[in-house]
């Protein structure tokens, strides 16, 4: 006996997460999310809600989801001619995008996220984590040597700037200043160097 097939790409069940996000970020632009139910997302997405529950299990991965989307990277990292200047410019936008409501809410989403079970690509704050390595990574790949294998750079550069940046949007009143990235980033270059 032959295992079942999994979902196919461009199938059903893409067609009813695309539907189900839809309606998820439509309702969130037009509503509280404390006041959207899940019985309101299949309405509206032409699902029914156990299909959502089946699927996602409760609002809150629903939410976590679509902020993952929202939070996936859609270009490459802007090149300025150094690795030094790219990183900094990839941590400016990433502080900017972040620290929009849409990226706060996005972050708190996906932070709530009881989503505790691996799957084949990771958890949800995984998958958020693996967005800015990859980012990061694509940058390092890019230039100048840094003293440092590449993966400890990365490792630099998730504790020196992203670790900041995060805790300020979601812990702090303020956000981190803009000017300070530069100097995060350089504690994380030189940091590198001494290792």
């Amino acid at each position: 006996m032959s295992p079942a097939p999994g979902p196919r790409p461009g199938g059903r069940s893409a067609r009813i997460q695309q539907a189900v996000h839809a309606s998820t970020r439509k309702l969130l632009d037009e509503r509280d999310r404390a006041d959207i139910t899940v019985p309101m997302i299949a309405a509206d997405a032409g699902v029914t809600p156990s299909t959502i529950y089946r699927r996602w299990g409760d609002i809150t991965e629903v939410f976590a989801d679509v902020a993952l989307e929202r939070l996936r990277p859609d270009e490459t990292p802007r090149e300025t001619g150094s690795v030094r200047g790219d990183l900094v410019a990839w941590a400016q936008d990433y502080l900017e995008e972040m620290s929009s409501p849409v990226g706060r809410a996005s972050l708190r989403d996906v932070v709530m996220s009881g989503d505790t079970v691996r799957s084949g690509d990771g958890t949800n704050q995984f998958k958020c984590a693996t967005f800015c390595r990859t980012q990061i990574e694509a940058i390092l790949g890019r230039g100048e040597p840094v003293g440092s294998p590449v993966q400890g750079v990365v490792e630099h550069v998730i504790d020196h700037v992203v670790a900041p940046i995060i805790y300020r949007i979601l812990f702090d009143l303020d956000p981190l200043a803009a000017d300070r990235v530069e100097v995060l980033v350089d504690q994380a270059l030189d940091a590198a160097v001494r290792v």
